[in-house]
């Protein structure tokens, strides 16, 4: 296992390089001049050359991308020039918005997925597998904003049992910080589980059909048994797979959907930095969010490895 370890960790190093590359690219080939953008019409061309000089603009591109990177591996990812609050503060201050709502939309599309796939691959053929798998489809094909407009109209508007925007810290109040994420959470979590349904629905049926399973019944264990302790881990391998996978979709969705729930997170963040045009902000808040992303699937790769023995001994 130490050394599936660090063989993963060597992998993750020229990736990390290309995540940077890429991050310090999209932020400073953007069209236009930053110092003038930041000047407004108090740009002069003394203000425009000084600020050019103080951002490191007056320099070479491959040059600026080694001072911004030498910052970035001392842990100074920058300072908004808009409001002079450092990137690792901002994120600091917003990440834990986003994990919550990222982590109860897992949760939420885990709850509904799991079950369904369950009683699919049991029934497969049924009625309820043929209404499910349909239903799926249909629910890949709805965008994450028209979900979460239909669930405000409908639990906001009609019904008026959950509010529609706003966030409440839940040092402040628990219950109201929970009933602001569940819309939120419910809109990303539409989008999770009919892919985790489908992959696992898949797996469950192949792997009720293995020998290990009928020993299993002709001991006389129970179905329940069988089917969440001998069927399910040994079908669960591709699902953790597309779970750290659907983390990058979730960080996407939470973009669109703290937009529109007004929730001061990560996503709200970026697209306040893009449309302000806070080049150190904008490229500090994606290195961070990026670099996470790979950690994560770094992570998940270490738990498909402790449920295969397979990957650990090289065999798989």
């Amino acid at each position: 296992m130490l050394k599936l370890i660090g063989r993963r960790l060597l992998y993750l190093l020229p990736v990390l390089l290309a995540v940077s590359v890429l991050t310090f690219l999209v932020a400073a080939l953007l069209p236009g001049d930053m110092a003038e953008v930041l000047l407004g019409d108090q740009a002069t061309p003394e203000t425009l050359a000084a600020l050019r000089h103080d951002m490191g603009l007056d320099q070479p591109l491959l040059v600026r991308y080694f001072i911004w990177l030498s910052h970035v591996l001392q842990g100074d990812f920058g300072r908004s020039f808009r409001t002079g609050q450092t990137v690792l503060s901002a994120v600091a201050e917003r990440l834990p918005i986003s994990l919550e709502l990222m982590l109860g939309a897992q949760l939420i599309g885990l709850s509904i997925g799991i079950p369904v796939a369950i009683i699919c691959a049991v029934r497969q053929g049924s009625w309820f597998d043929r209404t499910m798998t349909g239903g799926a489809f249909g629910m890949l094909s709805v965008p994450s904003f028209l979900s979460a407009i239909l669930l405000i109209w409908l639990f906001a508007v009609q019904f008026q049992i959950l509010p529609a925007t706003g966030y409440t810290p839940f040092s402040e109040d628990p219950w109201g910080n929970l009933r602001g994420f569940v819309l939120p959470a419910l809109t990303l979590a539409l989008g999770e589980w009919p892919v985790i349904t489908r992959v696992l629905r898949s797996d469950m049926i192949a792997t009720l059909q293995e020998d290990f399973i009928a020993m299993a019944r002709a001991k006389g264990l129970k179905q329940s048994r069988i089917l969440l302790v001998h069927a399910l881990k040994p079908s669960s391998l591709t699902l953790v797979t597309v779970t750290g996978i659907n983390i990058g979709r979730l960080i996407g969705g939470a973009v669109i959907v703290e937009t529109i729930f007004a929730m001061p997170g990560i996503g709200r963040l970026l697209v306040t930095a893009i449309y302000s045009r806070d080049l150190m902000m904008l490229q500090g808040v994606v290195l961070l969010v990026a670099s996470g992303f790979v950690m994560l699937n770094f992570i998940v790769d270490l738990l498909y490895a402790t449920l295969d023995p397979r990957i650990r001994h090289g065999r798989g």
